[in-house]
């Protein structure tokens, strides 16, 4: 059975424990869960995609590959250093991801322009490599007074019946 893949984008360290709260979700709803904080396209393609033979193991087991990207925005709405070579690996990918679907949660700063870009732009490149969006674009404002790993949850917990 393959695992739900949490891909990582990051610069000072804060995505990673929303990233890490959805993880403690999902094990807590018995799924199983790889985390990515230096994501590799290779490795994910890899633990998403079983081998041959150990389809033919769990072949009583339904396989429904999901990505969950938790990214903030860097600069003048570019990528987290971490996330960019997978972005860029992926937008030259050319495996079939038709059976993966994916959520993304956007982690940014509402009073600059690029509010939650990178986000928004790794969700269109997943959709132009044929990936199903399950749910719209979460976005956390770090602007407000918020807990974000809270609200990661609790949205994790609300979507869980499409997991």
């Amino acid at each position: 059975m393959s695992s739900i893949q949490i891909i990582v984008g990051s610069m000072l360290g804060g995505t990673e424990y929303v990233a890490e709260a959805c993880e403690e979700t999902l094990t807590e709803l018995d799924f199983k869960v790889d985390i990515h904080l230096k994501p590799d396209l290779n490795n994910i393609l890899s633990n998403t995609f079983l081998s041959n033979n150990e389809q033919k193991k769990h072949s009583d087991i339904p396989k429904k590959p999901l990505w969950i990207i938790c990214t903030s925005t860097h600069g003048a709405g570019d990528y987290p250093d971490n996330i960019k070579q997978f972005a860029s690996d992926l937008s030259h990918c050319g495996q079939d991801l038709s059976t993966v679907s994916f959520l993304t949660i956007g982690i940014g700063d509402s009073s600059y322009d690029t509010f939650c870009k990178a986000a928004k732009d790794i969700t269109k490149l997943m959709i132009t490599k044929g990936c199903n969006e399950i749910a719209p674009l979460k976005t956390l404002d770090m602007s407000e007074d918020i807990d974000p790993e809270e609200l990661a949850q609790q949205w994790i917990s609300l979507n869980k019946d499409l997991l």
